[in-house]
């Protein structure tokens, strides 16, 4: 089983891919068209999300479990529930800025668990 800091850093990183993604559909989307109708869909969006939850909710209670801490798994929670809302918004700006917000508190939720567990 990994340790809680190896969990973290796994999920920083697919905050860190989700971010990338974010941008790159900006660009791909004004660059390509047919590219970025693809990569915009609903079901990347709807996966990622389910991805970001399972880990991010292990990751995060496996951590509060053993360092007995439970501010890094609120604010991790926000941040999924920020990411989660963003679904709801129409496909465009408020949408990216939305999702952007929700991964880095999520991120940030992440960062201090890993720290807590130090």
């Amino acid at each position: 089983m990994p340790g809680t800091g190896t969990l973290d850093r796994l999920a920083i990183g697919l905050s860190t891919l989700c971010l990338v993604h974010c941008v790159a559909s900006v660009f791909l989307l004004t660059l390509l068209a047919s590219a970025g109708g693809m990569i915009l869909h609903p079901l990347v969006h709807e996966i990622g999300l389910a991805l970001a939850i399972a880990l991010g909710t292990f990751a995060l209670v496996k951590g509060a479990v053993e360092h007995g801490y439970t501010l890094p798994a609120a604010v991790g929670g926000l941040g999924l529930g920020v990411m989660a809302g963003a679904l709801a918004v129409p496909h465009g700006s408020a949408e990216t800025v939305y999702t952007m917000l929700g991964v880095a508190i999520l991120a940030l939720g992440h960062d201090l668990n890993r720290r807590a567990a130090s």
